[in-house]
C-alpha cells in the first residue's frame, strides 16, 4: 500500500484486547497505514495483562475507570473523550470489536464525525433485546452505522443480511482463534496454589454475566456444590470476576469447600493454559464458547440464550441455562459417559481456522485504496 491513511483501533475491555490483539499485530507491520491504539479505560489491569502478553501499546488512554460506574457513565465519557481524538486527527477507518459499550460508544463517535466504522465480530445475534444485557442491543445499534462488517461464521453474515445493514458484509473467521492458536504455540503454565492437575478432572468455570447476578449465581453456586459431592474426583477453578455484584456471592458460598479454588482473574496466558489442562468448562463467557473447543473441550453455557448458536450446532457447546438440576444434569452426563464426552469434545470447532486477522487486513486495505 503506497497511500497514507490513519486507523484507530478502539477498545476496553480484556475480550476486546484480546480478539483485537492479532488485529492489531496485522495492521502495525503495514507500510503506507498509521495505526493509532486507544484504550477507553472500561476495565484498567485485566486489559493491561493482555496489552504486555501481546506486546502491544496504547497511544492514547481515556481513562474512564471510576468505581461503580453505569453504563451511561462508560457512554458519555467515552463518546467526549473519542469526539476529541477524532477532531484532532481523523482517522480515515476506526475499528471496533464486538459489543461491549466501548465498542458502541467508538461506533457512535464515529459516526458523528462521519468517520467510517470496521466491525470486529458483527453479526451476532439472541434475537432477545435484554439477553445478554446490554450486549445485544449495542452489537444491534452497531451495525447500523458500520461501513465494514467482519463476520466470524456464516450465520453471523445471514444475520446481518437479515437486518438489511448498510455497508459491506464479509465472512472473516473469529480473530479469538487467532489469538488463542498463537498463545497455545506456547504451552503457557497455569500453576494455581495447591490445585494438583495431575490428580483431579478439573472443571473450569467463569461467571459475570448481568443476567445471572442474584438468584441465578446463587443457582449456580449451588449446582457446582452438588457436582462436585456427586464426583470426589473433581475440583472446580473459578477465577472471580472483580466485580463485587458477582464475586462476593460466589466466596459467600463456595469460599470454604476444600475442592473450590477461588482465584483472581488468570490472565490471558493463565487461562489458555488452564483451559488445555482442564476436563471441561462451565461459563457464561461467550469468548470461552469460541476457544475451548479449539483446544478439545467441551463447554456447558451458563445462560437461557447465546449469540453463539453455531457452537451448539456443531456440538462442541450445550446450553443448559442457571437452574440447579440443570447444571448437575448435563455436568454429570460428561463426567460420567465417556462417549459424549468425547463426541463434544471432537466436533469441529465453527469459529475459524486463525486467518481471520489477515482477512480482516485485506480488506481494510482494500477500503481504504478506494
Amino acid at each position: 500500500m503506497t497511500i497514507d491513511k490513519c486507523v484507530y483501533i478502539v477498545l476496553g475491555t480484556r475480550p476486546e484486547a484480546i480478539k483485537l490483539a492479532p488485529v492489531i499485530k496485522m495492521f502495525q507491520n503495514v507500510a503506507g497505514i498509521k495505526l493509532k491504539v486507544i484504550l477507553t479505560g472500561q476495565h484498567r489491569e485485566m486489559v493491561e495483562q493482555v496489552m504486555q502478553l501481546f506486546d502491544i501499546k496504547a497511544d492514547n488512554d481515556l481513562e474512564i475507570m471510576q468505581p461503580k460506574q453505569s453504563l451511561s457513565d462508560i457512554t458519555i465519557r467515552s463518546l467526549q473523550g473519542l469526539e476529541t481524538l477524532f477532531q484532532q486527527e481523523k482517522p480515515d477507518l476506526v475499528i471496533v470489536q464486538g459489543d461491549t459499550t466501548t465498542a458502541f460508544a467508538a461506533s457512535l463517535a464515529a459516526f458523528y464525525q462521519k468517520i467510517p466504522v470496521g466491525h470486529v465480530e458483527a453479526g451476532l445475534r439472541t434475537d432477545e433485546l435484554y439477553d445478554p444485557y446490554p450486549e445485544e442491543a449495542n452489537r444491534r445499534l452497531i451495525s447500523q452505522i458500520t461501513q465494514l462488517h467482519f463476520a466470524p461464521t456464516s450465520l453471523a453474515v445471514e444475520n446481518l443480511q437479515r437486518s438489511g445493514v448498510l455497508g459491506e458484509i464479509h465472512l472473516t473467521g473469529n480473530t479469538v482463534i487467532d489469538a488463542l492458536l498463537d498463545v497455545a504455540a506456547k504451552q503457557p503454565p497455569c500453576n494455581i496454589p495447591g490445585l494438583e492437575w495431575d490428580k483431579y478432572r478439573v472443571l473450569l468455570s467463569t461467571v459475570h454475566r448481568r443476567e445471572n447476578w442474584g438468584e441465578p449465581l446463587q443457582h449456580i453456586a449451588q449446582g457446582f456444590l452438588q457436582l462436585l459431592d456427586k464426583f470426589p474426583d473433581t475440583v472446580l477453578l473459578l477465577p472471580l470476576h472483580r466485580n463485587p455484584t458477582v464475586r462476593e456471592p460466589l466466596q459467600a458460598i463456595l469460599g470454604n469447600h476444600p475442592r473450590i479454588f477461588l482465584t483472581e482473574p488468570l490472565d490471558y496466558a493463565e487461562l489458555v493454559g488452564a483451559i488445555m489442562r482442564s476436563y471441561l468448562l462451565l461459563t457464561d463467557s461467550g469468548g470461552l464458547q469460541e476457544e475451548a473447543p479449539s483446544l478439545g473441550k467441551p463447554v456447558l453455557v451458563l445462560r437461557e440464550t447465546t449469540e453463539r448458536p453455531e457452537a451448539v450446532t456443531a456440538g462442541t457447546a450445550k446450553l443448559i441455562g442457571t437452574n440447579v438440576n440443570s447444571i448437575v444434569t448435563n455436568g454429570a452426563e460428561l463426567l460420567a459417559n465417556a462417549t459424549a464426552y468425547e463426541t463434544m469434545a471432537n466436533a469441529i470447532n465453527p469459529f475459524g481456522d486463525g486467518q481471520a486477522s489477515a482477512r480482516i487486513l485485506d480488506i481494510a486495505q482494500k477500503f481504504l485504496e478506494q
